[in-house]
């Protein structure tokens, strides 16, 4: 479906943000190794229903409760079924390889969409290292991805670090499953640091201690075993808050984001708080809402996004808008995302008439306006990319190919994004939300 966003004066309203997609893939995952669980207010995208039914196939019960909380009961005893299936979710995909591989294997995990072109080569090879029969599309391993019935043993294990924290954060889940000390190597320029410290926290309140040697190696002694989460609150998405963040940014507006902002739960995301101030954006923040009054003039420079690739996107469209050049680097790994958040991102932007220069690991943005109105633009099925080019529309007024990809981690971003004022339309009809 093509969305047309249209031009607004202002933006107002008061809004409930949605769970973090991180965290409720981590929990269910996590629930499903050991114990009971129960689990409050998770996120209801895409990639979130394909970890509650992940954890299933990895033998949990999982039942929901009134409100938006589900009861996880973990069964380590049971087989795992012949095949998995994981549609889009890169995530789900690679924390189970090494998990199916613990569990005695003997499946096969799919995906569709653009989950295919995404790489596991890292991981693989380390699995095979360890005597995982591990096979994958050839070049890549990526899906389907085979798993034999080879166990595989604890010790010192050395992997990559520089394409996917993903690979890092499997491996983790699945060492306390192996029955002895090991350790964790990783090697390479280390990127996306801060999901590691999402699954190991995660990790920790289900009785697993993993102990770190700065951010390079990680240990997980034997005896410990997972046993459930208790009672989890899922907190909020600060990568999803930052569209609206930055779409009040940019225009006149009064809004408020209410949520769950829970400071023992941090997130890579989390850095947009940070870059946000840096651009000379002000906002008042508490454990519980965000509030914004906009416009800002915004201030362009140098900010590394290691640890925070989903926000290159978000932060291409804020730079458009900013007095002076901003570079985004240390971007290298936005590549292997849902897209090529580089190459990708700086073709569309082209089309509205953008100056954006990419570099291997790097987009340098100048502001060139007035930009060019109306265009089509596709965010070549990544989420990310549809969400940061319906914030644009805002000011110029664009159409945004395939909105629907939304639903990967934010179903109701077209509902919340016309609850604050978006002018939202399907061809000349206003745009009505399911």
């Amino acid at each position: 479906m093509i969305l047309r966003v249209a031009p607004v004066g202002q933006l107002k309203g008061k809004l409930f943000l949605p769970a973090s997609k991180s965290y409720s893939i981590r929990s269910f995952i996590v629930a499903a190794l050991g114990g009971a669980s129960q689990i409050i207010h998770p996120s209801n995208c895409d990639d979130a229903v394909i970890a509650r039914q992940t954890a299933q196939a990895l033998g949990a019960s999982v039942r929901r409760l009134r409100d938006n909380r589900w009861q996880v009961k973990a069964d380590p005893t049971k087989a795992l079924p012949s095949r998995i299936h994981v549609k889009e979710s890169g995530t789900v995909l690679r924390f189970l390889i090494p998990l199916a591989v613990a569990r005695g294997g003997g499946t096969r995990i799919t995906g569709e969409g653009t989950l295919r072109g995404r790489p596991n080569t890292f991981l693989a090879e380390t699995l095979r290292g360890m005597g995982a029969q591990v096979r994958g599309a050839e070049g890549s391993d990526g899906i389907p991805v085979h798993i034999g019935s080879s166990p595989i043993a604890p010790g010192n294990i050395r992997i990559n670090g520089s394409l996917s924290s993903q690979f890092i954060s499997a491996l983790l889940l699945t060492l306390p499953l192996l029955g002895d000390d090991s350790s964790l190597k990783l090697t390479g320029k280390i990127v996306s640091a801060d999901y590691i410290d999402m699954t190991v926290r995660i990790m920790a309140k289900s009785g697993v201690k993993v102990r770190a040697r700065g951010s390079s190696e990680y240990f997980v002694e034997s005896g410990q075993r997972y046993r459930g989460l208790g009672s989890m609150t899922v907190p909020s998405d600060d990568g999803l808050a930052a569209f609206h963040l930055a779409a009040a940014a940019l225009l006149p507006s009064a809004v408020t984001f209410e949520g769950h902002f829970n400071s023992d739960l941090p997130q890579a995301d989390g850095h947009i708080y940070d870059l946000l101030t840096r651009m000379g954006v002000k906002f008042s923040k508490t454990q519980r809402s965000i509030r914004m009054h906009g416009p800002f003039a915004l201030r362009g420079g140098r900010f590394s996004l290691r640890d925070c690739p989903d926000l290159v996107p978000i932060m291409s469209v804020l730079a458009l808008f900013a007095k002076g050049t901003t570079r985004l680097v240390d971007i290298g790994h936005a590549r292997v995302k849902e897209s090529d958040r580089i190459s990708d991102l700086r073709q569309e932007l082209l089309k509205i008439g953008a100056d954006v220069r990419e570099t291997r690991d790097q987009l340098i943005i100048k502001p060139a306006g007035p930009y060019k109105k109306g265009c089509l633009l596709d965010p070549h099925r990544d989420h990310r990319l549809a969400m940061a080019f319906a914030v644009l529309g805002l000011k110029i007024g664009v159409r945004v190919k395939d909105i629907e990809c939304t639903r990967k981690s934010y179903p109701d971003f077209p509902r919340d994004f016309q609850a604050l004022g978006a002018a939202l339309f399907q061809g000349r009809k206003r745009f009505l939300p399911v």
